[in-house]
């Protein structure tokens, strides 16, 4: 099931006694145990009627027995489980007597089945496994979870891809009346990874410092989102692929005085020049075609930096793309060579660019 499934149900009837919310994306997950509050508990209930425990201190026996108790406070309950992956290893054991009086022991798959075939009404349990990713090396440990917890519901949060991020972010900054340029969206999402949640964050940041009286800038970005020091990295990539050699020597400016390492600026640059060389011997001629190229070999682009190659390639016919990626070469055994300072090598890198 899709988070948006899932909230399309919860929001058109009852919730079920029981859900796993697996994976590690955290907008999606917050916005679906937002609604499942919503569908569950009023404001008012939500302090005696939300309970969250950690499967690392607590075994699922006694978890159960809590979701078996009826509250005198609450009449609803959302029962929020962290560290559902803990129930995996060794199949927790937990106790429940015979008819003898004896004690057996119960996986967490049994015990949970057994719940399950009389659940308290209006109680409803989140298992919330958010450690593993969901690639080739966490797929026996998915695929195990899910077999343990197999008659529950699964919700799945995986990663946003480039264009759904940039969708996100489009439609949060439209909702804020937050003035966000494509090139500069680009940017932005790219400097965060193309994480949801932080792209969430950083937009209502940028909303209270710019207001929506002006448009936000690649330097707005690079002084206010943490760690983003490489977006005034790409806006400098895409000053050289305009051909704007002013505007090149003050971005490099602004990233001596932040202290950036400037050999991995000349990283960023070469990557963008092979891009575009790699585009115009495809023969490619638009953003989309470009975009969907990389995409059919592996690499995730989003539209804006296609876009940016599609620049880079329309300024620099074949034979300057070509030059350029020597020069980057000669600049590289550069670094690693007496030389006076590392902005000095960029600084001829520019000017032999632009």
């Amino acid at each position: 099931m899709t988070p948006d499934q899932f909230v399309a149900q919860v929001q058109k009837q009852p919730p079920g006694p029981a859900y796993l919310f697996l994976g590690p994306e955290a907008f999606q997950r917050d916005r679906c145990r937002k609604a499942l509050l919503d569908a569950v508990l009023p404001e008012g209930d939500r302090e005696d009627g939300y309970t969250r425990h950690d499967l690392h201190d607590l075994s699922l026996a006694e978890i159960l027995d809590d979701a078996r108790a009826l509250s005198l406070f609450a009449s609803n309950r959302v029962i929020w489980l962290g560290s559902a992956e803990s129930l995996l290893p060794k199949g927790r054991a937990s106790a429940a007597s015979d008819d003898d009086g004896e004690t057996k022991k119960q996986t967490p798959g049994a015990a949970l089945k057994e719940y399950l075939r009389a659940p308290t009404p209006g109680t409803t349990l989140v298992f919330d496994a958010n450690r593993w990713e969901f690639d080739n090396d966490n797929k026996t440990k998915i695929e195990g979870l899910t077999a343990l917890l197999s008659p529950v519901p699964v919700i799945e949060f995986r990663p946003f891809s480039p264009d759904n991020a940039r969708r996100l972010a489009q439609d949060l900054a439209k909702k804020v009346k937050l003035q966000l340029g494509l090139v500069e969206l680009g940017i932005l999402i790219e400097a965060l990874g193309f994480d949801a949640a932080r792209i969430s964050q950083e937009i209502e940041k940028l909303s209270l410092f710019a207001g929506t009286e002006r448009r936000v800038t690649a330097e707005d970005i690079a002084q206010l989102v943490p760690n983003a020091q490489q977006t005034t990295i790409f806006a400098l990539v895409a000053a050289l692929a305009r051909n704007d050699r002013q505007r090149s020597l003050e971005l490099l400016d602004t990233l001596v005085r932040e202290g950036e390492y400037l050999p991995l600026v000349l990283t960023f640059v070469a990557t963008q020049f092979r891009l575009a060389l790699v585009a115009r011997e495809a023969k490619l001629r638009s953003a989309g075609e470009i975009q969907a190229h990389f995409t059919k070999l592996g690499m995730r682009m989003w539209r804006e930096r296609a876009e940016q190659v599609a620049e880079t390639m329309s300024a620099f016919p074949k034979a300057k793309l070509e030059t350029a990626l020597k020069a980057v070469f000669e600049s590289d055994v550069a670094f690693r060579d007496t030389r006076p300072d590392d902005r000095i090598v960029m600084e001829r890198l520019i000017l032999a660019l632009s």
